[in-house]
């Protein structure tokens, strides 16, 4: 296949869609912002819209598709929200049902998709910037947690933020604020910086989702908003249907990273 992070977004969608690629995307198409999903009927929809429009730093949208539409027209020209995530999660009434490959037998003439800025988008504005990232070093899924922090109630959907992790060198941790704080479409600066267990994380070597990842000595867990909000949120909210990617599985989109940068 050879290198993903060479690749276009278009020649990994296809990947993806022609099952050949089924892993998580953190590293692929650099340059290009990858997006989490979450897949509504249109009655919880406007609620959904509301959780996120008052939840920018964990859910900042990229794109909502028209009812009943699949095509996410202004993140991607040719992408399909049924077939281009290598893994998807079906959760019915907050409970996780099924994890598949492909929704196209699960997608219904009333959803709605919304795509959510992910964090794996800055992660090459580290790399530039002589930052490693830890689970692309170790070829794993990013680090994910509950933690205690609230977000503000929209319609239905009440929940606590979840939080991805990297371990940052202590010298690099004011840079990796600085740079990735000039991406708010895809989650922003930190939420929290040292001991999780401020933000209610109980043992950082066991993460919600995603894999644990190597900390080592002289460097200092670092912790951004993460789009696996909403399914902790459907957990808790237990709408009739929710369908998302599974962690760490992402949307790649035709939108250039730098274009969301802000400074």
């Amino acid at each position: 296949m050879g290198k993903l992070s060479q690749k276009t977004p278009s020649e990994i969608r296809n990947l993806i869609r022609e099952g050949k690629l089924v892993q998580p995307t953190a590293g692929m198409a650099n340059g290009y912002a990858q997006a989490n999903l979450a897949i509504l009927k249109k009655e919880h929809a406007f609620d959904f819209l509301l959780f996120c429009q008052r939840n920018p730093k964990s859910c900042p949208l990229l794109d909502v598709t028209e009812v009943g539409s699949p095509f996410p027209k202004f993140a991607s020209s040719s992408g399909d929200i049924r077939t281009d995530i290598p893994k998807y999660r079906i959760y019915r009434d907050g409970e996780l049902t099924e994890e598949v490959t492909d929704i196209t037998e699960y997608w219904e003439d009333d959803m709605v998709g919304f795509l959510i800025g992910c964090s794996f988008t800055f992660e090459h504005a580290l790399l530039n910037n002589d930052i490693s990232v830890r689970h692309i070093e170790e070829e794993c899924n990013v680090p994910m947690y509950k933690t205690n922090i609230p977000c503000v109630e929209g319609g239905i959907f009440r929940g606590n933020m979840v939080a991805s992790m990297r371990p940052i060198p202590h010298k690099d941790v004011v840079r990796a604020a600085q740079v990735t704080s000039r991406f708010p479409s895809v989650h922003g600066g930190p939420i929290h910086i040292g001991d999780p267990h401020v933000i209610g994380i109980q043992d950082i070597n066991t993460p919600h989702f995603g894999d644990s990842v190597t900390i080592k000595e002289g460097e200092t867990p670092v912790f951004w908003a993460c789009g696996v909000t909403p399914q902790a949120v459907a957990m808790e909210t237990k709408p009739s249907i929710m369908i998302t990617h599974a962690p760490g599985h992402m949307f790649i989109t035709d939108i250039r990273d730098e274009k969301l940068g802000v400074l």
